[in-house]
């Protein structure tokens, strides 16, 4: 009896202060939405006979005092008559499709739902059985095994501790019971130690396991279906893509779907499954990092399905967590036998560039060696594009500028709702690409691996294709699966990385910010921006999915409206002419960049080319005949591609690069960026020539692009040429990628500190930073933007890669240093940076100063 009121005692004291704050803020929501909503008016009309005018009174007075409070949330929900622009064709907005709220088709002649849609979507919604695993995972003899390894880890190392390799040699020589005496005398106990490993297990798995339900997804749903209008005017995706997913769990009911979207928000982690539930698809479990498990928020994503997991995963460098390995690989294992969905985000964390980052295949690689090793039959594939007209999170200015991230807690996670509900983030929106079957990617990429290569249409991984190094630092970085599998879990995560970025819809903040930066830095009319909004859109149409539509002075409206005054101004000259221009600051320059690097990859391969053309054209006084070889062209286009291997991903791992510059190079031809020499009005040029033939071989094998393919001409081909007619034009299309050169030679020319000198990683970044805003400031460097310690990074990855700096860690602190041969020699030095320093668009000399 006393025991069982102890139990009871100590129960209710574990859950009365977290609880008590759960139901506090649940109980706001609620009391939120009561009285943000008709709820009062409804349950008198519905129950007369209740005495409710007190309580709806109460409520009015109370809406009267926060009046001032709520107008821009209530004006949030209005429809937008002004300053509004309609979503991508072919799309619906997700908040005002309610298909169980028997609105369409009526389901009786009085059906409840009519009235309370959302209530109805929520209860009427399909409920699947969400099996836990963790008490799964906890009897599996992987997890023991993994449990007695590290016990004896520990214990090794708690022998070298107390008496380094005296104990360690007699450990050797195989006197066991020796050496368990002397682990007695010396206070080392192998059973305690293996009670520790087992309460760490279980500690593990209970701050990783999920608790999804329905119950919760349900409330959360309508929930969100109150509170999303506040501060979003719509949740677009296409409903055909949704029939896709629903027609491939029919045909694949065993057949767990990996949803793998980009990750831009914190908002990604609840959208996606919100979209599924809606739609009948089961939730997902989703990979989350444990930074996220802060009070109330964190219990609240474990139940829609976050599992957490540590940000890194070995507390040492150099050291393995055998046990945490161990279990986030079985929990993963068999949540996916359980017939889970799964969710996670191949980028490890969300992107502070606005561009996507280089994949880490931790995650990845467990659900390939899952199929591998026959626990799952299958599994589908799904690349998930996200964006948004204006980021919920706010911005990463302070973190590209160097300073530290401010960690999550509940009371930022709270000041951000708040901040949220009075604002305006317009159209979100979510791209389900077709799904593709593990099965088939592992039998394709084998296949490709055994060909011996005399077929030029396969695929070789010989060819001059981007390396990559993977990662194993990081949250996903988890080195689980065999080396041999390894490239295969890299070209799998490109592939899902290329597909995301090219799906990824554009919205009208990254058209504007795009034209901004790259051909607008000075500002411009708003007649003169519109036309160039006509001419991106045309050249995007076939290749990119518009997220919007109308005309395109309104978009430009509309899209300043959103960025607000603190990142573009709309002013009147003398002339009474509307001027639209960004604002001139490091930090709204910066911003600007997140917006406009969505469309960065789209164009990269053109701006290294054309960046590349202009550095090979020879200084004569005859400018206008000058010209450039194809072949040391593209031969140098390659190398400059490698340049910026850490930055982007250029192509599949199934395309060959050296096409998809010959392509790119017949569509600078066609614009006329660059002549031919040999270039004729009456007779189709080469590269129409090559455009038919490309069109020609589309026709007969849809495959073919991803292979080789003939090119017209190789032999003897004639001379490309400057042309001088199209300069502005050629200029827009180098600023695409001027400010991550910038980036890139300011880290080379930084290398001179290392001079006989390790630095801290973190120092020279901060040196480098410095550096760039110094630049800046003296107008030596026109882009603000290139203050990126994200490229920062990835240009000391490169450097790393060529050798030319060290990279060691002592006591988990990053260490850099010149090596060898560049701390000896200066001359090699200068030849890095001027071997990057050739990627950087001269456009105060050479050509670009060239009057057309």
């Amino acid at each position: 009896m006393l025991t069982t009121v102890l139990n009871f005692a100590q129960r209710v004291a574990e859950i009365s202060l977290l609880g008590g704050i759960e139901i506090a803020s649940v109980a706001l929501i609620v009391y939120y939405i009561f009285a943000k909503t008709r709820a009062p008016v409804i349950i008198a009309g519905l129950f007369p006979n209740l005495n409710l005018s007190y309580r709806t009174s109460y409520l009015s007075k109370i809406n009267t005092i926060r009046s001032d409070l709520l107008v821009n949330l209530r004006s949030s929900n209005e429809p937008k008559t002004q300053n509004s622009v309609a979503h991508g064709i072919g799309t619906q907005n997700m908040l005002e499709l309610t298909p169980q709220s028997g609105q369409k088709p009526f389901k009786k002649l009085l059906d409840w739902g009519v009235l309370f849609p959302f209530v109805a979507q929520v209860v009427r919604s399909e409920k699947f059985e969400y099996r836990q695993v963790t008490e799964i995972v906890h009897n599996d003899a992987v997890l023991k095994h993994a449990i007695k390894q590290a016990a004896e880890q520990t214990l090794r190392e708690q022998r070298y501790a107390k008496n380094g390799h005296r104990l360690l040699t007699r450990s050797a020589s195989g006197d066991q019971q020796a050496q368990e005496e002397e682990d007695e005398k010396i206070g080392i106990s192998y059973q305690s130690i293996l009670r520790k490993q087992e309460q760490r297990a279980i500690s593990i798995l209970k701050d990783m396991g999920s608790t999804l339900n329905n119950g919760l997804l349900a409330f959360t749903s309508w929930i969100l279906y109150k509170l999303l209008p506040c501060f979003l005017s719509g949740v677009v995706t296409n409903t055909k893509q949704i029939e896709m997913l629903k027609t491939a769990s029919e045909r694949s009911p065993g057949t767990p779907l990996i949803f793998v979207p980009l990750h831009r928000s914190h908002l990604d982690y609840i959208m996606v499954t919100w979209i599924l539930t809606n739609n009948d698809i089961r939730s997902p479990l989703v990979a989350a990092g444990n930074n996220l498990q802060i009070p109330v928020f964190g219990g609240l994503l474990r139940g829609l399905g976050a599992f957490f997991i540590k940000r890194k995963i070995d507390p040492v460098e150099g050291k393995k967590d055998v046990l945490y390995r161990a279990a986030l690989h079985l929990y993963l294992t068999h949540a996916l036998k359980q017939g889970h969905n799964v969710e996670f985000f191949i980028e490890g964390g969300r992107t502070r560039t606005g561009k996507p980052c280089m994949p880490k295949g931790g995650i990845l690689s467990v659900i390939v060696n899952a199929f591998m090793d026959g626990s799952i039959p299958d599994a589908l594939l799904v690349p998930v594009s996200v964006n948004y007209e204006r980021l919920v999170d706010g911005n990463f200015v302070r973190e590209q500028k160097g300073e530290k991230k401010i960690p999550e807690s509940f009371s930022k996670a709270i000041s951000g709702i708040w901040k949220a509900l009075k604002s305006n983030y317009g159209l979100m929106r979510i791209d389900f690409n077709e799904p593709y079957s593990i099965r088939e990617l592992v039998n394709s990429y084998n296949k490709i691996a055994r060909e011996d290569g005399n077929n030029a249409k396969v695929y070789k991984p010989a060819a001059r294709v981007l390396q990559h190094n993977q990662s194993t630092s990081s949250l996903y970085g988890t080195d689980v699966v065999c080396e041999e599998h390894r490239n295969l879990i890299e070209s799998i995560s490109r592939q899902v990385v290329f597909d995301c970025a090219a799906a990824t819809s554009v919205m009208s903040t990254n058209a504007l910010a795009f034209l901004l930066l790259t051909r607008f830095r000075n500002g411009a009319e708003e007649q003169m921006l519109s036309s160039a909004l006509d001419d991106l859109r045309n050249s995007l149409s076939g290749s990119k999915d518009i997220g919007f539509s109308g005309e395109s002075s309104q978009i430009l409206a509309y899209a300043c409206d959103l960025l607000s005054s603190g990142l573009v101004t709309r002013t009147r000259d003398e002339n009474g002419r509307l001027v639209i221009k960004a604002v001139n600051s490091v930090e709204s320059f910066i911003e600007l960049a997140y917006y406009s690097n969505m469309l960065t990859p789209h164009f990269a391969l053109s701006s290294i080319l054309l960046t590349t053309f202009h550095s090979l054209l020879p200084e004569t006084e005859k400018r206008k005949d000058a010209g450039v070889s194809r072949k040391k062209l593209m031969d140098t286009a390659l190398e400059n591609c490698q340049i910026y291997r850490y930055e982007f991903i250029l192509n599949k791992p199934t395309q060959i690069l050296e096409n998809l510059l010959y392509k790119q190079l017949d569509d600078l031809l066609f614009s006329g960026c660059i002549r031919s020499e040999k270039q004729q009005d009456d007779l189709p040029n080469a590269a129409e020539c090559r455009r038919l033939a490309q069109s020609l071989t589309d026709c007969l094998d849809e495959d073919d692009d991803d292979y080789l393919h003939v090119r017209n001409g190789e032999v003897d081909e004639p001379k490309l040429l400057f042309a001088s007619e199209t300069l502005p034009q050629q200029r827009n299309i180098c600023e695409v990628l001027a400010p991550f050169a910038w980036t890139y030679v300011t880290v080379a020319q930084s290398l001179q500190i290392l001079h006989r000198n390790s630095m801290l990683e973190s120092e020279f970044i901060s040196f480098v930073i410095n550096d760039l805003s110094s630049k800046v400031k003296r107008g030596s460097c026109i882009y603000a933007e290139s203050i990126s310690t994200d490229s920062v990074r990835n240009c000391l990855k490169l450097l790393e890669k060529w050798s030319v700096i060290e990279v060691c860690n002592q006591q988990g602190m990053r260490l850099i240093s010149l090596n060898t041969l560049y701390e000896m020699s200066r001359e090699s030095l200068n030849t890095i940076v001027k071997k990057i320093d050739a990627i950087v668009p001269k456009f105060n000399s050479g050509y670009f100063n060239m009057t057309p």
